[in-house]
């Protein structure tokens, strides 16, 4: 990404292009597991950096409470035509997320899934620290961390050993770090799927 763009229209741009490389086209398969064997349940739930929200749709057709962010206005909008063509409601946000304060109204949980690598490293532990503040006390974590082994990005390669730094045991206990490797279907860039709970 280049410094001196908005992050808003470099990612609005790429919709703009079709140029969305991320897109999974239907609902991550991480996702789909930790729902199938229950470790989700339905509950208050943020999903930012939400993109076109085939997982807002899934966790809303299941019962969740969903709030979903995403900074660009395409996203949004495709968003918000698929909750009215399949008649379910979801709270869709366009903005910046870093400029939204939960903490008066924290989430049970929070599914990240590429976000996080879509940042840019220096802005981490910004985002470490906003996905805290947004979570109640012992609220969890379902993120999935890309693996590309490449320099640069967005996706930038979220080494392990950094994230378990960025996430550390002073504030998040990592509940399940060995869940098998599921590849990205687009990419074929391996995303570790790992819940963390946010300690009180």
């Amino acid at each position: 990404m280049d410094n001196n763009s908005q992050p808003g229209s470099f990612w609005e741009d790429l919709y703009q292009t079709e140029k969305t490389g991320w897109d999974r086209g239907g609902t991550s398969r991480n996702l789909l597991n930790w729902l199938d064997n229950k470790a989700l349940q339905p509950c208050r739930i943020l999903v930012p950096g939400c993109g076109n929200g085939y997982e807002v749709l899934t966790l809303a057709e299941q019962g969740f409470d969903v709030v979903a962010i995403d900074i660009a206005p395409s996203a949004v909008s495709n968003l918000h035509k698929a909750l009215d063509n399949n008649q379910l409601k979801a709270e869709v946000i366009h903005s910046d997320f870093f400029s939204l304060d939960f903490t008066n109204n924290p989430f049970d949980a929070i599914y990240e899934q590429t976000c996080l690598c879509a940042l840019q490293p220096e802005q981490w532990s910004k985002f470490e620290q906003w996905l805290h503040q947004s979570l109640k006390p012992e609220g969890k974590l379902y993120s999935q961390f890309m693996q590309t082994h490449q320099d640069g990005g967005p996706p930038f390669h979220c080494d392990m050993n950094e994230m378990r730094a960025l996430f550390s045991n002073e504030r998040w206990q990592w509940v399940n770090e060995d869940e098998p490797l599921k590849k990205h279907e687009l990419s074929q860039k391996l995303e570790i799927p790992c819940l963390l709970q946010k300690l009180s």
